[in-house]
């Protein structure tokens, strides 16, 4: 059993089953996002080359470079050291979200903020990130007040905090963002231990009352609630691009059209290298396609939720679960989307659709899984690593002077 550790100095306090689950999820997680990475990888390029080239494929290898460093300084940082500075990263939030409202507006929104000689960034993505972090440090502070209505320890201060930041994004009318960080929130509010009695509150009136002003002040997306409940009605307009979805998915049959031969691509399916290339998987791939990436992302959330049922702290327990809710419920949103179960919403697939700050913030969240996989396996391995880098640099630093 001891085979399955990594060879280090720290002493293992966790039980060594637990420590050994734990590490075998990690390794498991690690297969399954690169095998997604890199299956997303192929399918963009299938997907794009046709209309814009290689230049999709280039940008999206540049993020997950980026990514893939931003991933190892998370890891070897820990996820204890970012959560105790997610009050930080929640105020940094605020701040990029209201920058972005500043720059105008693309295709309605205001999600992005336009960097000189990197592209867009979208700080929705990132605060997804904080509040996790957040959520971690809140919930396992308070868990014995969690049901109190303080304004100081209770319940509240956490939804206040929280709603401040999903305001600013619901501000840029990135509603989809917005109620996948609210169903996250409740999700760890019941895992944290509120009261279903108090939880109730937000899970049975606010829908309704989000699709009340929907109805009322927003018609673009009431058009496309609309036209989800009745595509054929609405073809030519706010249906067209499910249309096409469906059309792509149903002309894929089980093996698919073949790699590379998709028609829909061709300027008939509009975003099918960001939201809607799992409808292109579908066409190409056929069914055997889709089922094997509901597959990787079924893994995903597997290994996500091992990892935080053996962590050994509350934060670990808790960030790990927010973390594996956000990217699992976000590619169950985005395959209900394609599949017409859901209403149009820009959400991409994780791991796969076009889209660098989607990619970069999915490889952190994978890295923060797997620093509290290894937590768990050596504790105390974030400390001892940083500061054998720091005896390594410095000796590194003296040779060479």
């Amino acid at each position: 059993m001891r085979s399955l550790y990594i060879p280090y100095s720290s002493p293992v306090v966790s039980g060594e089953e637990q420590a050994a689950r734990s590490l075998n999820s990690a390794i498991a997680l690690f297969i399954i996002v690169s095998t997604a990475i890199l299956f997303g990888l192929t399918v963009l390029y299938s997907t794009s080359y046709g209309v814009a080239g290689p230049m999709y494929f280039k940008k999206q290898l540049l993020w997950g470079g980026l990514g893939a460093a931003g991933g190892i300084a998370v890891f070897l940082f820990g996820y204890k050291r970012l959560v105790a500075l997610s009050p930080l990263f929640m105020i940094i939030s605020i701040i990029l979200l209201a920058v972005a409202l500043s720059f105008p507006a693309i295709k309605g929104a205001h999600r992005w903020i336009q960097v000189p000689g990197v592209g867009s960034i979208q700080p929705s993505e990132y605060a997804k990130l904080a509040i996790a972090l957040y959520l971690a440090r809140y919930c396992s502070d308070k868990m014995r007040n969690i049901n109190s209505w303080s304004f100081k320890t209770g319940f509240i201060p956490l939804c206040a905090s929280c709603g401040a930041v999903m305001g600013m994004i619901l501000l840029g009318r990135d509603l989809g963002t917005t109620v996948l960080a609210g169903i996250v929130l409740v999700m760890i509010l019941f895992v944290s231990g509120l009261k279903f009695r108090i939880l109730s509150i937000p899970v049975l009136f606010l829908p309704p009352a989000l699709l009340y002003g929907i109805k009322q002040v927003d018609a673009v997306r009431w058009a496309r609630i609309k036209s989800f409940l009745n595509p054929e009605a609405y073809i030519s307009e706010d249906g067209y691009q499910l249309w096409n979805s469906f059309l792509a998915l149903g002309s894929g049959g089980w093996t698919g059209v073949g790699f590379m031969n998709s028609r829909l691509k061709h300027k008939y399916l509009p975003e099918a290298h960001t939201d809607f290339i799992l409808s292109i998987v579908g066409e190409e791939l056929g069914l055997a396609g889709m089922l094997f990436v509901v597959m990787l992302y079924i893994s995903f959330a597997i290994a996500g939720a091992l990892i935080s049922m053996n962590a050994n702290s509350r934060q670990g327990m808790i960030l790990g679960f927010a973390l594996t809710a956000l990217i699992s419920l976000q590619a169950f949103i985005n395959i209900g989307v394609i599949s017409g179960g859901l209403p149009t919403k820009g959400m991409p697939a994780p791991f796969i659709s076009y889209g660098g700050s989607n990619l970069v913030v999915c490889m952190l969240a994978t890295a923060l899984l797997l620093s509290i996989a290894i937590e768990t396996a050596r504790p105390g391995f974030n400390n001892n690593i940083i500061v054998e880098l720091k005896e390594y640099w410095k000796k590194l630093w003296n040779s060479q002077a």
